[in-house]
Order: C-alpha cells, then structure tokens, then sequence
C-alpha cells in the first residue's frame, strides 16, 4: 500500500479540519494521498452534486488498480446515485487488483456492486473517523494501531486472521462449533432499507453465509425492529452465523424501564433457529478498534462460549 486515492461519494466532512488532519497523519505513515480535493466539495448536506460525486464514483472504473480507494465519509448520499453506477467497469478493475474501503453509508455501495457483480469491497477505516482523531490540543493523534495493524494485514496480503475473546451468550443450541460462508453485512440500518431493491445481495447469493452488522445513533428498539424486518424477510435465517459488531453513540430513557440493547439480541434470538449461532463483540463499526473486513469473500469462522476466531483470504 503506497497510494491512497480518496473519495467523497456520501456527506460533505462535518469540520474541515478533520479530513486535513486524515490526510496528514496518512501522509505521516508513509503513504501519498490523491484526490485531496474532493475532501472541499460542499453541496447542501453532500460532499458535491450528485454528478460530482457520480463522475468520481464512476472513474473507478478507469483508476490504476495498483491503488487503494478509501473514503472520506459516510452520512447519507449514495442512494442517489445507484442507478447511474457503472458496476461492471468497477468490478472489472477489481478483479484487475483495485480495493475499495469504507463503512456506514458506504454500505449502500458496496452491497450494490455485490448484488450487481459478486466483487469484493473493503469494510474497513475511513479517513475522517479513522484518521483525524485530534486530542484537547488539536494534535493529531496516531490511528488506533488494532485497526492499523488490521487493515495493512487486508490490504497487503488480502487477508483476515483475528481471534476475538469475549463471553458469548447467544450461541443458541450449540455452544461450540464453526462454519464457513460468504462474508457479508455492513450497516443495518442501509441494510434495512435495501431489502426488496435490486441493490440488496438475494437469497440465493447469502445462502448460508456470514452476516456481520453494525450501526450508530440508533435506540435498541430501533435496532429490533430492523432485525426483525431482516428476521421476517428470511434474511437472517437464511445465514450460517450472525456477527454482531458496535452499535453505539445511542441514549437510553427513563420509560426504557430496564429495555436495553440485550433485550433487543435477546427477541431476535428468541425467533431465530437455535442452530443459527448470534455472536457479539465483533470489532467493526463506528469505533476506533475495528477490522477490515472483505465484503463478499468467503470466511471462516469458529466460535465457543468465550469467543471466536474470522479467518478469510481473498
């Protein structure tokens, strides 16, 4: 990894420090940042119109594969976009070594292209969250070295290969086992409002396979109840095992009355075939220590009461 081409396909950055102090500190690990430029676009909420953002998407297609493509931010903004997406020309210069990483609304992108073609995406750092932290100062602080270490490890030799300690308590039937399928998932809320589009992975595609979910800002019940539209669409149980990552940054109320995000898991796990594993505390979401992790690839994955391992190569 020497050349990181950036992209802004979602909102615009929130500050303009931010994507400046990302640029720095890729700058400071040793890597050349192009299309910097992209991270001034301001169009209402957006990182540009929807033909600026379009174009840039759609030059993926043509961009010296040798390079990596992160983007700068997710927000909302891709959905515009969708059906204008050359599909083919991006995955063809996938298939010709091009990797493209990102998360939250980036989810929308890379579902799409895996329902569209089968390419394989990254689901990993971003430049705003992952590499413009600043201390009380405004210096920039170094990238969480978990994440770091993670994503060089995806990026260089397109592999995965983590073992995850934790108390599992919502293995179903069989408290020890393992299975492999195809790795897919992102952010549940995008994932939500896919299903019945021509964007959303089929059931033919996922069967069988490894489901990983995440989300930000959202309340549990909000959480249960999109689990529920993927529990009553056949999605989940349509899958071998169900990953569980970060869902953070939401408040609990008073009239909660001990409702939590447990009691969420706890419903779906209720519904859902005891031999379909639900694991937690899978490190990826809107959270500094986060794995990248290749959406569409086929995984391995062993699990007990303590904790699991995710081993892929692509």
């Amino acid at each position: 990894m020497k050349q990181i081409h950036l992209i802004a396909p979602s909102g615009a950055s929130l500050d303009a420090s931010s994507p400046l102090i990302g640029i720095k500190s890729l700058e400071a690990l040793g890597l050349d940042v192009l299309n910097s430029k992209c991270v001034d676009r301001i169009e209402q909420r957006f990182a540009g119109s929807d033909a600026q953002r379009l174009s840039e998407l759609n030059q993926l297609a043509t961009l010296n594969p040798e390079k990596l493509v992160m983007v700068m931010r997710g927000g909302y903004g891709l959905h515009r976009l969708l059906g204008d997406i050359d599909w083919l020309g991006i995955a063809t210069n996938i298939k010709n070594g091009l990797q493209i990483c990102g998360h939250s609304d980036f989810t929308v992108f890379q579902l799409a292209l895996l329902a569209k073609t089968g390419a394989i995406t990254l689901a990993g750092p971003m430049l705003n969250f992952d590499f413009a932290s600043q201390d009380d100062r405004g210096e920039a602080i170094p990238p969480n070295s978990f994440m770091w270490e993670h994503f060089q490890t995806a990026v260089d030799k397109r592999a995965i290969d983590c073992r995850v300690t934790a108390p599992q308590s919502y293995l179903g039937q069989i408290s020890k086992g393992s299975t492999s399928g195809i790795l897919w998932g992102g952010n549940l809320t995008i994932l939500a409002g896919l299903v019945g589009t021509p964007y959303f992975p089929s059931l033919e595609q996922t069967k069988n396979g490894i489901l990983f979910l995440e989300d930000v800002n959202e309340h549990p019940y909000r959480i249960e109840r999109m689990l529920m539209q993927l529990l009553d669409a056949g999605i989940l149980s349509n899958q071998s095992a169900i990953l569980l990552g970060g869902f953070s940054a939401y408040r609990l109320y008073e009239n909660d009355r001990s409702y939590n995000l447990d009691s969420a898991i706890a419903a779906i796990r209720k519904r859902l075939p005891n031999t379909i594993p639900i694991i937690t505390n899978l490190p990826f979401g809107h959270q500094t220590e986060k794995l990248t992790l290749p959406v569409g690839a086929r995984a391995d994955l062993q699990y007990e009461h303590n904790g699991f391992t995710i081993q892929s190569q692509w």
